[in-house]
């Protein structure tokens, strides 16, 4: 029994090809496309393609050619069927069970697309009769161009018009009723058109069948605004995602796309000259759509409506999608103006301003940062402490582990900068300038004359003032615990004298506790680290505030010096092979050189 289309199509939405053929093929990324040995021939050099954005693979030794199901069935010697069956479970669907209700089902979506189109090419057409001259000037007046109105294949359904008896003549009355375009008077029991006086905005599926409207009213009055055709068999709002089937053409020149709020947005930023823009059908945007989304564009951009609404809306999407996020999908956000829709911006500012807009675009973590921050008083310690857990509670969500650690550290280093004692700018320059005069600038000179004295190099210095603050100030330490467990030092001696004062710290054990786990002796060490570290001479007068201070800025320089000694090594890497994910890693590691 045949399998339905679009079963078809969802496994092949869900699953890229390269997901699909690396569970056998090693394969390289190589400009669009990857690269690996042939599975059909013996080779040593690579001549075996996978092209996800066209949905083949490709063997130039043996001429094999075909989709992810041909690949399994001509891979693993089995046959269509079980092809389907592995890939349907892979990508998270349930088998498929056929059954005399399948064919029917087959029959009715068919008959479904028919109407449809009958009544998509006779409503397209009146919105060119002289009659209905309004419809076709208020889109033209919106900025939008014929060639793309007949593109998108916009309509106009005049009142009263008698378009079901004609319907009626060629389908029955329950496969007209099926696809939602007619509801029944609940006293005269005529079948009334749902989109009456109303401009027309065909939903087409990724295939591009036509499966559902939205309609819009062209005279402000009691109506709504816009209404959409109602959830069908064939038609899931959650699901959908308008003008994805135009669209996804872009991805083989952009990894972006747009995702405005209404159809009309759409259309009159298509009508402007850029393509790889799309709406969500009147719904908040789903993890079904994303997923779908990000199978042709790795780099959406959410550009909402200006207003109030628009805003929240962008945020809620936000906090849904950020657990989603990974380094290859990723989701971007760009701010309209107060007041102003993509429609309205692009046809009174043009293409460039729009395209100048989108490229001020801001990556989910920070426009949920900048979003919570611009409502909190900065002034407020409670404020400040309900906008910190709720930034940790939104980190903790994200899926990806890794990335989890990264935002998070990202947050918390931007979270430290909003702490009351910071709340005064001014007078928070002048703490800052102050450690770093009279705190770093003490240890530099106090550490030349023990270089002299001691032959040390400048890290072994600052390790042995690290160790000083760690073994006089537990409780200080004890705080930083999981910044100095990602450090490393250069001397294996202190690196373990370390490591056995941060498990001490972990099991939140006492100044004696401490040493009684160190093997050597206790005083002797001690007095080694005070000779040989100068930032006793700088601690004696300091609050428990400026040794945390003190103590961060140490870090830091361990950190940076951990990250050049990455750079210095992906730099040699590179030489001999140029490799996409440690070129990454290496602008990565400069970039965050340069941040800090």
């Amino acid at each position: 029994m045949k399998y339905p289309k679009e079963y078809l199509d969802e496994i092949k939405l869900r699953l890229k090809v390269s997901q699909v053929v690396s569970k056998s093929v090693q394969l390289k990324k190589r400009g669009k496309e990857f690269i690996g040995l042939s599975p059909f021939k013996n080779e040593k050099s690579p001549s075996f393609t996978v092209n996800d954005e066209k949905e083949f693979y490709h063997c130039f030794s043996s001429g094999e050619h075909g989709n992810i199901f041909d690949f399994l069935m001509k891979t693993k010697s089995i046959g269509f069927g079980e092809a389907v069956k592995i890939l349907a479970a892979e990508a998270g669907m349930q088998p498929y069970r056929f059954s005399n209700f399948d064919k029917k089902k087959d029959l009715r979506f068919e008959n479904y697309k028919k109407i449809y189109k009958d009544y998509t090419d006779n409503f397209h057409k009146e919105l060119f009769n002289p009659n209905n001259k309004e419809a076709l000037d208020y889109l033209l007046k919106r900025g939008l161009k014929k060639d793309v109105i007949e593109e998108f294949k916009l309509g106009y359904v005049p009142w009263k018009n008698n378009f079901y008896e004609t319907l009626f003549k060629n389908y029955s009355e329950e496969n007209i009723n099926l696809t939602g375009l007619y509801y029944k008077h609940d006293v005269s029991g005529k079948f009334i058109d749902r989109f009456n006086s109303r401009i027309i905005f065909p939903v087409n599926n990724i295939a591009g069948d036509t499966v559902a409207f939205g309609g819009r009213i062209i005279k402000e009055g009691k109506l709504a605004k816009y209404i959409n055709s109602p959830e069908t068999e064939f038609y899931k709002k959650g699901n959908m995602i308008f003008n994805l089937d135009k669209a996804k053409n872009s991805r083989a020149i952009t990894k972006e796309v747009i995702i405005v709020e209404g159809y009309i947005d759409v259309v009159s930023v298509y009508s402007a000259g850029i393509k790889n823009v799309i709406a969500n059908s009147g719904t908040a945007l789903t993890e079904k759509q994303i997923n779908v989304i990000w199978k042709f564009f790795s780099n959406p951009i959410v550009c909402l409506d200006g207003d109030q609404s628009g805003q929240s809306a962008a945020l809620r999407i936000a906090e849904k999608l950020l657990p989603l996020i990974n380094e290859d999908n990723k989701i971007f956000f760009s701010e309209m103006p107060e007041g102003k829709d993509p429609d309205e911006y692009i046809t009174k500012n043009g293409k460039d301003n729009f395209l100048s807009l989108l490229n001020k675009k801001k990556i989910i973590q920070t426009y949920i940062w900048d979003y919570y921050l611009s409502k909190i008083n900065r002034n407020n310690p409670f404020e400040i402490s309900k906008f910190e857990k709720e930034i940790k509670k939104l980190c903790y969500s994200i899926k990806d582990e890794t990335l989890k650690k990264y935002v998070l550290e990202e947050f918390l280093d931007e979270i430290k900068k909003l702490t009351p004692i910071q709340s005064n700018r001014q007078s928070f320059s002048r703490f800052k300038k102050y450690n770093q005069q009279s705190n770093l600038k003490l240890l530099n000179e106090t550490k030349s004359l023990h270089m002299k004295k001691n032959h040390f190099s400048k890290i072994q210095i600052k390790e042995y003032s690290l160790l000083y603050i760690m073994l006089n100030y537990l409780d200080i330490a004890s705080k930083k615990i999981e910044e100095l467990s990602e450090i490393t030092f250069l001397s294996k001696e202190n690196e373990s004298l370390k490591r056995l004062i941060i498990s001490s710290l972990s099991n939140g054990d006492d100044l004696d506790k401490v040493k009684s786990k160190i093997e050597v002796d206790y005083e002797k060490l001690t007095k080694e680290i005070q000779e040989i570290s100068s930032i006793q001479i700088i601690l004696k007068s300091k609050d428990d505030q400026s040794i945390l201070e003190l103590m961060n800025e140490l870090l830091s320089e361990f950190r940076e010096l951990s990250n050049l000694k990455k750079i210095e090594s992906l730099e040699k890497e590179l030489i001999n092979n140029l490799d996409e994910n440690s070129y990454s890693e290496l602008i990565k590691l400069k970039n965050q050189l340069n941040r800090e």
